[in-house]
């Protein structure tokens, strides 16, 4: 029979009052004496098997406490705990009432392993104590499912306290069960109460982390206007801000506390800031978008967000407060170390981040604040996370103490700060503590238990060493909740009230002198908890994020505005990889697509008009290509570059260069030389110019049906026989007439002309000309009429699209034509072109 059926079986046969007690103190002791190997553990800190966990059949009765007044008692205080007690078996729990333990020596616990101890037990056990015949409260039956509350009062004197320090509170319940009539115990409850008689020489000192952080709100986007209306993917900030929301909760606890470290995302600033201005929300499905009115919807947080800013303003104002800024956007150090730290432009980014950071909170707070400050994810840490912070520039970083746990042969707590080489500090925050934060304490049981718990660890600590100054860092969860906040609010304050405490700013726990005992090694990176790898950001996801920065860099090349678009997304991309996405994977991808998909869109909206088939009716003409903007400003240092697929059948001529004024369009022609007919492929590329150009989005490819060169060859061909046959007709007829003329003087070659020779120049058909000076006529140029009969007349060539006809060498101007050189063998001339005909 165990323990506390031995005592229920005292109180079933009528054994009351001293006698019962004092029978049952004896059959406590002697289940202590059994159970004598469980203390042997405590000095083994991180047990978590020291105990079994009850059944709901052998305890059915959940008991939970919801308050403990007050936390920390004086020796004239009067003890009030209040608390539920719930039915979580099958049957009624009949005649049932909660009573309060007390110690059987009267002692407090020894050291913080007992803490520890006294925390992971679950059922009744001796080592609880023994029941107090006074304070009973009777609770009567109590069915499945039932919940009945309880409230009991009790002195320091009741629980015979011999001296201050920290006890072991516990509340049972008593009754009958089904199976079971008479009554035993049902259920316990455990919590701590310290009992401070005197004031300790020299307080522990705790810096506490008040973190206010908030998921990236603002997008790359904003609205056209001069202003640049700023706009947020939705509204949820507003409601965090107003009265009542998590923010303005956690900057109103905050403000009362003394000593507070505030641990601020710049980039929350910059978002709250923004919304104390007209700004807009996006519409569900458009993060993609640029942003217009039909897209997004007017913010309702201005008033909201002014009141808070100007609330928190005036919080980080008091004296004695710090504000440390986190890197821009709160950047996960470690998904980062992890997965991209040699990502091309990664330290630059980060860098950056920093820099911003501070300066951003500076001017948002009107304060003084410290940067060069790393947290990574749930303070934990390795040797690649250690290496990433050091390119960043930050020399103090925020660790838990899971990262760095303590050797089990210390047995004290040691001071937070201690240096990790390369003139780098890690303050390492008592796990212990820290960790009782985490999570939503959103149930008052919750709350007391933290507080209580963290009373007595602080306590604790203080009476270690009692003669050496101590300090801690206390880290919450990065989100914190207003349960948590409440309870951490709630514990400083009782600590400090108790004189065992002192809160300071971080700056002076990371000063401290460093103890020699503490852990200063760095875990490696098979060290870093798995869990955490699972949720971190995966490479392919800050790959792309990096990508971004070519693609980014490239528009801001052609635009007339750059700073317009640089300063958004150089702010998105930080945004994109920042720590808050880890509690919201979902999010933060759609965030990141997001942004990937606005830049490609502005990309690609300057753009090549899509062209099909040209046909081209000639040896030359003129191919019109057309280049659209859809910005809403300016480019430039752009130009078109068309090109041949056959350069030896179908040439054109050189580069444009483009400049479009917004949401315009420009045609561009190039002039276009055939040389025989055929099909060719045409190749658009618009590209960068200044130094290394490169092609600006993708190339557009069309055909030229190149028609009617054959015949105007013929024709000059043809041409250029005749004038050669008659040329040496010519020359045959004066040879064959000389030759029959009598030679009178022995010179025939001086003889003067016949002025009855028709192939003479200087007869009749031309006279004047002087006699004895004959040479051929030169051939009379026709290549160009050659050309112009042959090619054909301008219009549009069966089969051709509607806006796909060049006109022929047929429509170029007559004054043109006339002053033409003659056309050369070897190569084409440059000869004014026809224009290619637009629409029908």
């Amino acid at each position: 029979m165990s323990e506390p059926a031995r005592h229920s079986g005292l109180r079933a046969y009528g054994c009351g009052g001293r006698t019962a007690k004092r029978l049952a103190a004896l059959l406590a002791s002697g289940a202590a004496l059994l159970s004598a190997a469980a203390p042997a553990l405590a000095a083994v800190p991180g047990r978590t098997d020291l105990a079994p966990a009850a059944s709901s059949t052998d305890y059915p009765a959940n008991v939970a406490i919801d308050t403990v007044t007050p936390a920390v008692v004086g020796q004239s205080d009067t003890i009030t705990v209040t608390g539920r007690v719930t039915n979580s078996g099958d049957s009624e729990l009949k005649q049932t009432h909660a009573g309060i333990r007390a110690s059987q020596t009267g002692r407090p616990l020894g050291t913080r392993s007992d803490i520890g101890l006294v925390a992971k037990r679950n059922d009744p056990s001796g080592q609880d104590g023994v029941d107090l015949q006074s304070p009973i409260a009777e609770m009567g039956n109590v069915a499945p499912g039932q919940t009945r509350s309880f409230t009991l009062q009790v002195s320091p004197s009741d629980l015979k306290f011999s001296k201050g320090g920290v006890f072991e509170l516990a509340v049972d319940v008593w009754g009958g069960t089904g199976d079971q009539s008479r009554s035993h115990a049902l259920g316990i409850a455990r919590t701590f109460l310290p009992y401070n008689t005197e004031q300790a020489t020299k307080p522990t000192q705790i810096a506490t982390l008040w973190p206010l952080t908030h998921a990236p709100e603002l997008v790359a986007q904003t609205m056209p206007d001069n202003d640049q209306m700023p706009v947020l993917r939705d509204d949820s900030l507003a409601t965090d801000l107003a009265a009542g929301g998590r923010l303005y909760k956690l900057v109103d606890l905050g403000a009362k506390l003394p000593g507070l470290t505030w641990v601020v995302d710049p980039d929350l600033l910059d978002t709250v800031y923004a919304m104390t201005k007209p700004y807009r929300v996006q519409k569900p499905g458009t993060a993609g978008d640029s942003a217009k009115e039909d897209n997004t919807l007017p913010g309702a947080g201005r008033a909201a967000a002014t009141a808070w800013l100007a609330k928190l303003r005036q919080a980080v104002a008091t004296s004695g407060d710090e504000v440390v800024a986190l890197p821009y956007a709160d950047p996960d150090i470690a998904s980062i170390a992890h997965n991209g730290a040699k990502l091309d432009g990664m330290d630059t980014a980060l860098r950056k981040a920093g820099t911003a950071g501070q300066v951003t909170a500076e001017g948002r707070l009107s304060t003084d604040v410290r940067g060069s400050v790393a947290w990574p994810y749930e303070g934990q840490l390795d040797t690649r996370i250690v290496n990433t912070t050091k390119t960043m520039g930050d020399n103090l970083l925020l660790v838990s103490g899971a990262s760095m746990s303590e050797s089990s042969s210390l047995n004290y707590t040691p001071n937070a700060a201690r240096p990790i080489g390369d003139g780098q500090t890690a303050v390492v925050a008592d796990h212990t503590i820290s960790k009782l934060f985490e999570g939503d304490l959103d149930t008052a049981e919750a709350r007391t238990a933290a507080t209580q718990r963290f009373l007595a660890e602080t306590m604790m600590v203080t009476e270690q060493q009692p003669e050496s100054q101590r300090n801690l860092l206390v880290m919450p969860s990065r989100n914190l909740t207003v349960g948590t906040a409440t309870a951490l609010a709630d514990a400083i304050t009782a600590a400090q009230k108790g004189s065992w405490i002192s809160p300071v700013k971080l700056t002076a726990v990371a000063g401290a002198t460093s103890d020699s005992n503490a852990n200063t090694s760095v875990p490696s990176p098979g060290d870093y908890p798995n869990e955490l790898h699972d949720s971190e950001l995966p490479a392919g996801a800050l790959e792309k994020t990096m990508g971004l920065e070519g693609d980014l860099d490239q528009l801001l090349k052609i635009l007339t505005q750059p700073q317009r678009v640089r300063g958004p997304f150089n702010a998105a991309m930080v945004r994109s990889m920042s720590t808050e996405w880890r509690d919201q994977a979902k999010d933060g991808q759609a965030y990141r697509s997001g942004t990937q998909d606005y830049l490609s869109n502005l990309i690609s909206a300057v753009k090549l008009l899509p062209k099909r088939v040209i046909t081209l009716a000639g040896d030359n003409g003129t191919l019109l290509v057309s280049v659209k903007n859809d910005l809403n400003q300016a480019v430039g240092n752009l130009q078109l570059r068309l090109t041949s697929g056959q350069v030896n059948r179908l040439n054109v001529g050189g580069a444009e260069n483009v400049v479009l004024d917004a949401t315009t369009s420009r045609t561009l022609r190039f002039p276009a030389a055939a040389q025989a007919n055929s099909t060719v492929q045409m190749t658009a590329q618009l590209w960068t110019t200044g130094a290394d150009p490169q092609p600006y989005g993708p190339p557009m490819t069309f055909q030229v049906d190149v028609t009617d060169v054959t015949s105007g060859v013929l024709y000059a061909i043809g041409g250029g026989v005749v004038l050669i046959l008659l040329a040496g007709l010519r020359f045959y007829l004066q040879r064959k007439k000389r030759a029959a003329e009598p030679d009178t003087d022995g010179d025939t070659d001086g003889a003067p002309a016949d002025p009855s020779d028709p192939a003479d120049p200087a007869g009749p058909g031309e006279p004047g000309r002087p006699a004895g000076n004959t040479r051929p006529a030169e051939p009379t140029d026709t290549a160009d009429d050659a050309t112009g009969d042959g090619a054909a007349a301008a219009g549009r060539a069966p089969g051709a699209g509607p806006d796909e006809t060049a006109a022929g060498a047929a429509d170029r101007p007559a004054a043109e034509d006339a002053d033409s050189e003659p056309e050369t063998t070897e190569d084409a001339p440059d000869r004014a072109l026809g224009d290619e005909k637009v629409g029908p």
